[in-house]
């Protein structure tokens, strides 16, 4: 049975900082997990605590990669090939923002080589395919119920449907992945224990080991 532990988001910076970068210079944290657990919030948040320490980061988001509601997948193909390949290579990732609202890809964004850290959150950010270049992958989880309950607040009760649609897929796609347990640290997206929310985390399990792809 899983128990929860404070830990703070310092410890693993500092942890993913002791690591060899992967991706060129960069190192690559990866936020994942079911829609409406909390991932941008936490991204931001090892952002804010990244920065603080000089260190030149920056926060993809997945949802800016997904040609609409079933393009997870494609998505994550954009990533691994205009992004995590170039870097790997020593070159500017490069993609376009999709805008939800005109259903189509818009402005050009460049992932320069020089960055310190690289922060992908969304769904797919996890990928097997993104192994190679990951110093840490985080999954955050919380109740389907507590998920829906936000995503209809920021979207609407008109988009129910396409929730639980998605909610659906995303169960099919970790399983087959193994999302979760090849996770570095598990994270409770909506915990009850008190804890500092910017600067900790209550995690349900921490797997840093010298076997794991974040501490080799």
């Amino acid at each position: 049975m899983e128990s929860t532990d404070i830990l703070t988001i310092d410890s693993l910076l500092d942890h993913v900082q002791a690591t060899p970068a992967r991706l060129g210079r960069t190192r690559l944290i990866s936020i994942d997990g079911p829609a409406g657990s909390g991932k941008t919030t936490l991204a931001a948040r090892f952002a804010a605590r990244a920065e603080a320490r000089g260190l030149h980061t920056l926060v993809l988001h997945m949802d800016d990669l997904y040609d609409g509601w079933d393009g997870a997948v494609r998505g994550f193909g954009l990533l691994r090939d205009h992004v995590l390949k170039r870097l790997a290579d020593g070159r500017e990732g490069r993609y376009r923002r999709y805008d939800w609202g005109l259903a189509a890809y818009a402005e050009l964004h460049v992932v320069p080589v020089t960055l310190d850290l690289l922060i992908v959150e969304g769904v797919t950010s996890s990928d097997r395919d993104a192994d190679p270049w990951q110093s840490l992958r985080v999954w955050i989880e919380t109740t389907n119920e507590v998920r829906l309950d936000r995503g209809i607040e920021r979207d609407g009760e008109a988009l129910r449907d396409h929730w639980l649609d998605w909610m659906r897929w995303e169960r099919d796609h970790f399983a087959g992945q193994g999302t979760r347990d090849r996770a570095n640290v598990i994270v409770d997206g909506n915990p009850t224990q008190p804890h500092d929310q910017q600067t900790e985390l209550l995690t349900k399990a921490v797997n840093l080991s010298p076997d794991s792809s974040a501490a080799s």
